[in-house]
């Protein structure tokens, strides 16, 4: 009986490992106290300057566990620093794991100014990360936002569809509707569920106040947004200044498309006029198609990959102005006629 249960836990067994598992989607990213308070310790000590660092834990399933975090260098434009932090980042993980302390890169973490991360480098590094880390994840901390009374803490990653569309190289409009992407569809926000031992949970719990609050403690807590909307305002309007510029260069594209198109037509009409005074004559005629000739080189058609993601930063400013003070009519007009600005563009 041993050696059938032997060898039937043997089978079992190879077959587990000759059978590819196919990972669950992430549903949830949870995330300790401890590890939330290093990441705000860190990006509020370098504001405004955006710092970065390292996310250990591991995934369980559709759950992927944050236990750790330890803070990078500031990087700076030189291949020898590079080389220092990468060093640097090999060290700490070797540091960890003798010390028995989760060590398995599960993403990054990064700061932001008032939500602008929307760009290019930021998914460059998902795909960097990606290629070895599947289930990987990137938080977002704001400490602009933080600072009037909203932890500002998101968890992304990046649509497989986008993905897929990524690695192609190829952001045409034929293939952005072959596919049914929009800018809405690049980045996934993952819920953030925070955790605690019993023993914090317990401490939390004893240094409650025994007094209820009254209203006028939360009176004392509202801070003056104004700053805060006028500088969302003016970041706004510089992202409607860079559509603006994308825009100009599709309609320059389909001008010159457009004129290409007539000069082709213009070509072939003298082409056949051609041979029909060659047959007229007994002659062979000539193709209708000159590679060669310039008019015939197809014009690339330019990336929409960058006016996605600046869509995508309009919405969240627009967001978070109407998270501001959202009765206020000041807010609710700003994001209506941006919104209709964008629907005449075809952005939404």
């Amino acid at each position: 009986m041993a050696n059938n249960s032997g060898n039937t836990t043997a089978r079992s067994f190879l077959q587990v490992a000759s059978t590819e598992e196919v990972a669950p989607p992430l549903r949830v990213v949870q995330i300790e106290g401890l590890v939330i308070l290093k990441i705000i310790k860190h990006c509020k000590e370098f504001s405004p300057a955006l710092v970065t660092g390292q996310l250990l834990g591991l995934d369980v399933g559709s759950i992927l566990e944050v236990t750790n975090c330890f803070p990078f260098p500031i990087r700076e434009e030189d291949e020898e620093i590079e080389a220092d932090g990468a060093n640097y980042q090999l060290e700490m993980m070797r540091c960890l794991r003798e010390v028995n302390v989760d060590n398995n890169t599960v993403g990054w973490y990064q700061s932001t100014l008032l939500g602008s991360f929307q760009t290019v480098e930021l998914i460059e590094t998902f795909m960097n990360y990606q290629e070895n880390i599947r289930p990987c994840v990137c938080i977002i901390y704001d400490p602009s936002r933080s600072n009037q009374g909203v932890l500002a803490l998101k968890a992304l990653k990046l649509s497989d569809a986008f993905m897929e569309l990524y690695r192609s190289n190829n952001f045409t409009g034929e293939k952005l509707r072959e596919r049914n992407l929009s800018w809405v569809d690049i980045f996934e926000e993952i819920p953030i569920k925070v955790s605690n031992s019993a023993l914090i949970s317990a401490f939390m719990t004893e240094l409650e106040a025994d007094s209820p609050i009254t209203q006028c403690d939360y009176d004392r807590l509202q801070l003056s947004t104004n700053p805060f909307m006028e500088r969302n305002v003016e970041f706004l309007i510089e992202c409607m200044d860079e559509l603006s510029m994308e825009q100009q260069k599709f309609q320059f594209y389909y001008r010159n498309l457009s004129r290409q198109q007539a000069q082709q037509q213009a070509w072939l009409q003298k082409r056949r006029s051609e041979n029909m005074a060659r047959k007229a004559a007994g002659e062979e005629p000539l193709p209708e198609e000159d590679p060669s000739n310039p008019i015939f080189k197809p014009i690339p058609e330019p990336s929409r990959l960058d006016s996605f993601l600046i869509t995508n930063q309009i919405a969240n400013f627009c967001n978070q102005i109407n998270g501001l003070h959202p009765s206020e009519m000041c807010s609710r007009r700003i994001t209506l006629i941006i919104k209709e600005r964008l629907v005449a563009e075809g952005h939404c």
